[in-house]
């Protein structure tokens, strides 16, 4: 995978957007990798809401389930 420094990533944004391939990019600061750009694919945009209607909700999910009094 391709790595690229935070300080030229900066200067040649658009450019480096422009020529993502599909593996996506590393962009690193002193040498440590602290970010990965991917480009976004048509497969991510048809996972939002597939679950609809194919889970069930039981109890109440705001909740920890314990109960305690607190004094006043």
């Amino acid at each position: 995978m391709k790595h690229i420094g935070a300080a030229q990533f900066k200067q040649e944004c658009l450019a480096v957007l422009d020529r993502l391939s599909p593996e996506g990019i590393i962009i690193t600061k002193h040498g440590r990798p602290v970010a990965k750009l991917i480009p976004l694919g048509t497969d991510s945009a048809s996972t939002i809401g597939c679950l609809k209607g194919k889970l069930k909700i039981r109890g109440d999910v705001l909740s920890t389930g314990l109960r305690w009094h607190a004094q006043p």
